[in-house]
């Protein structure tokens, strides 16, 4: 007999062949599950409730982070979402329900016994056909006039926005959003575009501010008596302390004279006096710091008929800066008027129950400020990643500029060209391109399904209606508000062609690994590991709890 070879440590589980692939691909498709029924304008939303609160949310991507998914396979589908967002913004609901169809598809093929890399093969060379196909389908609005453009890109946000909680504001929302993404100029950063929330009035009550608007942070002394507002004032931005400190280490001063010990207060007295009186020469009339400047200080410039904040988020300091052309000094002495920034008014409004410092007229001018208002804060913060998803979409279609027709019509189209071109090939591969082709009609499925519509029926209009040999059914696609069939271009439902091509690329990239994968090992090891993590406090708790089964909060010595 041979001897018995041990190659892995001893109760590593290894799971492996086609049950194991058939297994990871269920797993997908109960995540899949998860997000389908948020997809479209009718799509429902989730309530996600865990140790930091409550998020109701439809967007893919949030919805996969806070799933919080241990599955080594299911795993995959939130990277692609978390991909699909970083890069494009929108389209991360899509991204996951392809990836998830696809494994649906190839799954009879592989219980027949099927190779995967044979369906893995077909599925790149049809994934490369598509992307060849959006295009050709592609629309430019390169080379319009700069209030077409603005329109289109409208069209485009709106598109996006449809399918979120904002929704029924879209034509208001989408018009904020391009106005604020087209202000960046060439500087598209996504962090010069701030968001703020504010608790209270309506949706409709949200603005935009062509310049910079944060928060009051902190108040001080003699606040009240500052101005606040200012026409073409200098601007000074600090990151250092304007109040007395108390001393960090533990120094000790001996003294043989007692009289001596007015003289070292009186030192400190006149370091915060020089450092406010270097700011007031300057010439500037607000003073921003990034830290804390105190009672003193702001009673001293008051005086002095200057405004200052303390406290100011970094974000939004570099963001005065950019607008206004200032420089964040860590010191005042030398202070040299090119570091100083200028806008053509600020003034301090409240809105709601908070005061907001507002930048206007800023010569930089490459910042702008979305603040939104509105009742819950789950409904605010949902409405601040529904805007992002829009910023995205409009920067992305301002540097790509091609769309397509939404609204599953593109994916009609994509699906009829696949099959037609499967006709020309001999072999398996046939099935497999077939079988892809079959999986893009589920957008259209989808949205027709959330929206409360018999899918049967619509899909097989537009198959008709896509089938024609003229090629005028390439731009149709579902109408949701008739539960029939239209023409989206002209109806003006457009996505950027890169928010297509990118879904359609990671999801078949996500369901080609998936199935490339024909062995799971799972280490001791690292499912200690994973349970000492997870299990750390619960089990602190849980011993607490033991112990205070026996005598109260622990045993009693003796």
């Amino acid at each position: 007999m041979q001897p018995q070879i041990i190659l892995l440590k001893e109760g590593t589980d290894v799971s492996q062949g086609k049950a194991q692939l058939i297994s990871n691909i269920n797993a997908c498709i109960a995540v899949v599950d998860v997000v389908r029924s948020t997809l479209g304008p009718r799509g429902m939303d989730k309530l996600v409730h865990d140790d930091k609160g409550t998020t109701i949310s439809n967007d893919g991507a949030t919805i996969m982070k806070l799933l919080d998914i241990v599955h080594p396979a299911a795993k995959v589908l939130v990277d692609i979402a978390k991909s699909q967002d970083s890069e494009v913004g929108d389209g991360t609901t899509t991204v996951v329900l392809l990836a998830g169809e696809f494994l649906r598809e190839a799954k009879p093929f592989i219980e027949d016994g099927v190779h995967p890399q044979l369906i893995i093969r077909a599925f790149r060379t049809a994934v490369n056909l598509v992307v060849k196909k959006v295009k050709e389908l592609a629309v430019s609005i390169e080379g319009k006039s700069m209030v077409e453009k603005k329109n289109l890109l409208e069209k485009c946000a709106a598109t996006t926005l449809s399918s979120k909680l904002v929704g029924g504001e879209k034509e208001f929302f989408s018009k904020i959003v391009v106005d604020a993404v087209t202000s960046l100029g060439a500087d598209s950063r996504l962090s010069m575009i701030g968001i703020k929330k504010v608790q209270g009035g309506t949706m409709r009550d949200s603005f935009l501010v062509n310049g910079v608007a944060f928060k009051k942070t902190f108040s001080y002394a003699g606040f009240e008596q500052q101005p606040k507002k200012f026409d073409n004032p200098k601007i000074l931005l600090l990151n250092l302390e304007l109040e007395l400190k108390s001393e960090k280490e533990n120094a000790e001063v001996r003294l043989s004279d007692p009289t001596q010990y007015q003289t070292i207060v009186d030192a400190e007295w006149n370091i915060i006096y020089e450092k406010l009186d270097k700011c007031v020469k300057s010439g500037a009339k607000i003073v921003l710091s990034r830290l804390a400047i105190g009672d003193l200080g702001t009673q001293y410039f008051a005086d002095r008929d200057i405004f200052c904040a303390g406290r100011v988020m970094e974000e939004d300091l570099q963001r005065v800066a950019t607008a206004t052309g200032a420089s964040v000094q860590t010191t005042v002495n030398n202070v040299i008027p090119d570091v100083l920034g200028q806008c053509e008014l600020f003034e301090e409004r409240q809105v709601g129950n908070e005061r907001f410092n507002i930048f206007t007229g800023c010569p930089g001018g490459e910042t702008a400020t979305i603040v939104l208002r509105g009742g819950a804060d789950q409904f605010i913060e949902e409405a601040e990643r529904s805007l992002h998803d829009a910023i995205m979409i409009v920067r992305r279609a301002l540097k790509n500029s091609n769309v397509v027709a939404g609204g599953g019509a593109i994916d009609m189209e994509l699906s009829r060209y696949l099959r037609q071109h499967a006709r020309t090939i001999a072999g398996k591969s046939q099935l497999f391109i077939n079988s892809y082709a079959k999986a893009l009609e589920v957008i259209p499925r989808q949205l027709c399904d959330n929206a409360g519509f018999d899918a049967t029926d619509v899909l097989n209009k537009l198959r008709q209606k896509h089938a024609l040999a003229s090629g005028e059914g390439a731009l149709y696609g579902v109408d949701i508000n008739s539960g029939g069939i239209i023409d989206t271009f002209s109806n003006f439902v457009w996505e950027p062609s890169v928010v297509k091509i990118n879904a359609l690329t990671a999801a078949t990239e996500a369901a080609c690994i998936v199935l490339s994968v024909d062995e799971t090992i799972k280490n001791p090891k690292s499912e200690a590991a994973q349970g000492e993590a997870m299990g750390g406090r619960g089990m602190g708790r849980g011993m607490g709890g033991m112990r205070g089964g026996r005598g109260g909060r622990g045993m009693r010595r003796r």
